[in-house]
C-alpha cells in the first residue's frame, strides 16, 4: 500500500498521523492526537516489537503494512488466493494456524493468502461438505468453528517442513542466495566468493527492496537465503522467521550455528531473534537476515565473516533441521 508522507518519525503532525493514532489504537496500543510525539514513538516501538519487525520507533512501509494487516479479523471479508499481489492480514494467519492445528497444512503462518493456503482450504470445504472453491467466507467460518482448531496446537507445517528439510540436498549442490540492502557489495562478493570455494552454488543480489529479494530466491528454487545487513549498533543478530504459532525450523537452526560460529568473533555478543520482516516471511526457503555492526567493523573484518558464514552453512547443509526434537 503507498501511503503519501512515509515514513512517519518524531516531529511529524497532520491528518496521516492521526490515521497513524488511530490504527495504532485498534491494534490494542492506545495513541490518539495529530502530533507524533514521545508517546506516538512509544506506541509505535510497542507495535513492532509485537509483531516481530525492527523496532526503530519509525513508520515506514513494513510498520504501516502490519499496521493495515492488524485491522483484518477472521470472518470480516472473505479470502481467497489471486495472483497479485496476494492477499494479506491477521485474518489469514489466523486461518492458517487454525487449519494447521486440525491437520490441513495451509503452509507457514506468515499471513499471506498463497496457494498452499487456497489447497488447505479446499481439501477442508471437502471435507466439511462444503461447496469447493477455495474461498474461505461465512459458511467455511462457521463450519471452522464447529470444527474447533482454536487452541495454539502444533501446527501440521511445522512438522512438513521439517520432513522436507530432512529429505533435502546434499551440501555439494546447496542453492545459497546472498543478499545485501545496500552498500555492503564488497563484503557480499567476498563472502560469495568464499562460499563457492567451499562447493556451494551462490548467487548475489543487491537491491533495497527485501520482497524483490525474496521473489529472485523463491524463483531459483534456492534452498536457502541469507541476508546481511550493517547494523548501527555494535552488536550482531541472526534473524530467522517467526511469528505467532509457526516458527521455521531450518531458519532457526541456521541461526543459531551462525552465532555459534560468531562467539568468538569482533562482533560483540550475537544473538538469535526470531523476525516477522519482509524477506523472511515471503521466502519459501529457510532464511536468516544477518544483522551485523557496526559498518566500519564490518568492512575491516569480511574475511572472519566469510569463514564464519561459511562453517555454519556448511554445518547446516548436513543436518539443515538440527538434531530432532530439539
Amino acid at each position: 500500500m503507498l501511503v503519501q508522507g512515509l515514513p512517519l518519525k518524531r516531529g511529524d503532525d497532520g491528518p496521516t498521523v492521526r490515521d497513524l493514532h488511530q490504527r495504532l489504537a485498534q491494534a490494542g496500543v492506545a495513541c490518539d492526537g495529530d502530533e507524533f510525539d514521545d508517546a506516538t514513538e512509544r506506541a509505535v516501538r510497542e507495535f513492532q516489537e509485537s509483531r516481530r519487525i525492527e523496532i526503530d520507533g519509525i513508520v515506514g512501509k513494513d510498520t504501516w503494512a502490519s499496521l493495515v494487516e492488524a485491522a483484518h479479523r477472521l470472518g470480516d471479508r472473505l479470502v481467497y488466493h489471486k495472483s497479485s499481489p496476494m492477499l494479506r492480514g491477521d485474518d489469514i494467519a489466523e486461518l492458517q494456524q487454525r487449519l494447521g492445528a486440525l491437520g490441513f497444512d495451509a503452509g507457514r503462518v506468515d499471513g499471506i493468502f498463497g496457494p498452499d493456503t487456497a489447497a488447505a482450504v479446499e481439501k477442508f470445504q471437502r471435507n466439511a461438505g462444503l461447496p469447493i472453491d477455495a474461498i474461505f467466507g461465512p459458511d467455511s467460518l462457521a463450519a471452522l468453528n464447529r470444527l474447533g482448531g482454536r487452541e495454539a496446537q502444533a501446527n501440521v507445517a511445522v512438522v512438513r517442513e521439517r520432513e522436507h528439510l530432512l529429505s533435502g540436498a546434499p551440501a555439494q549442490t546447496c542453492r545459497l542466495v546472498l543478499g545485501e540492502l545496500g552498500g555492503l557489495g564488497a563484503v557480499t562478493d567476498t563472502l560469495a566468493r568464499h562460499l563457492r570455494h567451499g562447493g556451494f552454488s551462490v548467487e548475489t543480489v543487491s537491491h533495497p527492496d527485501e520482497s524483490f529479494h525474496a521473489t529472485l530466491s523463491n524463483e531459483l528454487d534456492a534452498d536457502l537465503y541469507l541476508g546481511l545487513v550493517a547494523d548501527d549498533e555494535a552488536r550482531c543478530r541472526a534473524c530467522h522467521f517467526a511469528t505467532t504459532g509457526f516458527e521455521s525450523a531450518g531458519g532457526r537452526h541456521l541461526a543459531e550455528l551462525l552465532v555459534h560460529t560468531l562467539t568468538s568473533g569482533p562482533f560483540g555478543e550475537p544473538s538469535v531473534v526470531g523476525q516477522r520482516v519482509s524477506v523472511l516471511r515471503e521466502t519459501r526457503m529457510p532464511a536468516v537476515v544477518l544483522r551485523v555492526g557496526p559498518p566500519q567493523v564490518l568492512m575491516g573484518q569480511a574475511p572472519v565473516l566469510a569463514h564464519a558464514i561459511k562453517t555454519a552453512v556448511g554445518e547446516w547443509t548436513l543436518a539443515p533441521a538440527g538434531v530432532l526434537g530439539d
